[in-house]
């Protein structure tokens, strides 16, 4: 069906943290058969790939690339960055398509030096977040471990709370929560307050690296099996033969890839703003080749809507359970 919003491409005190860590492109599936298959409604054969897009709100350009990539192309949700500028546009763009499944992606660093914004609380709230110049930290290995080693936890929660309350006050419902640039946070006790938030507002939480994992698949909640696919760890050149071979070998259970579609082009002003990456996933979302070879594959595409109702079912079994809470236990 096609959409009513056709994508047309542009023209030319600091509390002590643990010492933080870059993490991997991607994690090395467990041992064992796949645990998320029967938790999420589907044997345990089954392919699945948990399909989502991230980095929406990030621009215009970003924002009609991922509607038209949820609702044309083969992802199945995406995750919207409230501190962009661009934030409104894709609000009205989900109200205009309630349908397409959307997560809050948790920003505590900006896209690159040259691509800044700052926190949607108070600065003067949250100035642990903030760098010298008073916008959140670059997504730099420097600036993510300057984040990490001075960010107070409450001040976390206040930013965080600002993003997701940002959504609810636009009268729209997300389904997850997941980060930009921080896999699982970046801290430990980061993590724990994402896993609590998604507790309280009723949302599944993006995990992606042990030993949160393990954690997680102890108390009955479906997360990946098999790791993850960053396309900013892809090459560009060759990222449709890539991702053909992914999908081939492709394993059961759950596996996880984010993309990050985007319309636009390069850009004189910020060259190293990842266009290549984006553009290339963009065209493959949408391509007849990606939808083939699913079909071929037997491959079977989530979204987040779907762990949502499972993350759901699995706190109403702990809720119900001798000495559970509705949240996730640390």
């Amino acid at each position: 069906m096609p959409t009513s919003d056709p994508p047309t491409p542009p023209t030319e005190p600091p509390t002590t943290a643990p010492p933080p860590t870059a993490p991997p492109p991607t994690t090395p599936p467990p041992v064992g058969p796949p645990l998320a298959n029967p938790l999420l409604g589907h044997p345990p054969g089954a392919r699945l790939l948990l399909l989502n897009c991230d980095d929406f709100g990030m621009d215009e350009s970003v924002n009609l690339a991922v509607i038209d990539a949820v609702r044309n192309g083969v992802a199945a949700s995406c995750s919207l960055m409230t501190p962009c500028q661009a934030a409104p546009h894709a609000l009205r763009l989900l109200r205009r398509h309630p349908e397409v499944p959307f997560g809050v992606h948790l920003t505590l660093v900006c896209e690159s030096p040259d691509r800044r914004w700052g926190p949607l609380a108070a600065r003067e709230r949250v100035p642990s977040l903030l760098d010298d110049t008073g916008e959140l930290f670059a997504p730099t290995p420097a600036g993510r471990a300057g984040l990490l080693a001075r960010a107070r936890i409450d001040h976390v929660e206040r930013e965080f709370r600002a993003q997701i309350d940002a959504v609810a006050a636009a009268g729209l419902a997300p389904t997850h929560l997941d980060f930009h640039c921080l896999a699982d946070g970046g801290r430990a006790d980061i993590l724990d307050l994402a896993l609590d938030l998604g507790a309280e507002y009723g949302l599944a939480v993006r995990v992606w690296l042990p030993p949160a994992l393990d954690r997680l698949r102890e108390h009955g909640l479906p997360v990946v099996d098999h790791g993850f696919l960053d396309s900013f760890a892809v090459p560009s050149d060759d990222k449709p033969a890539h991702y053909a071979r992914a999908l081939a070998a492709l394993p059961p259970g759950l596996t996880e890839w984010a993309l990050h579609p985007s319309l636009a082009g390069p850009n004189p002003r910020a060259p190293q703003d990842g266009w290549r990456v984006r553009r290339t996933d963009y065209e493959f979302l949408v391509s007849p080749e990606a939808r083939r070879l699913l079909t071929e594959h037997g491959i079977t595409v989530l979204g987040y809507r779907t762990l949502q109702e499972a993350w759901r079912r699995a706190r109403g079994r702990l809720a119900s359970g001798p000495g559970r809470s509705a949240g996730v236990p640390r």
